[in-house]
């Protein structure tokens, strides 16, 4: 699964990602680099919480992860 993502340049200097599909998953790194890193964890982590609400709801899963490609 693929996930588009938005890099901005915050006033502290530091970037920040969102990803539009996946409202308020967000993360931020020193580098550009980071912030990635940081935004596939948070991605992750976002889809196993969808997961568990899914699980919980329904009794099945029909929920991915998947590595973000930038």
């Amino acid at each position: 699964m693929k996930f588009k993502v938005v890099i901005e340049k915050g006033e502290d200097g530091y970037y920040v990602v969102t990803v539009p599909s996946l409202p308020g998953c967000i993360s931020q790194g020193k580098t550009k680099e980071e912030a990635l890193r940081n935004i596939r964890e948070a991605i992750e982590l976002y889809l196993d919480v969808l997961q568990e609400k899914e699980l919980e709801r329904t009794g099945k899963v029909e929920v991915e992860v998947a590595e973000v490609i930038v």
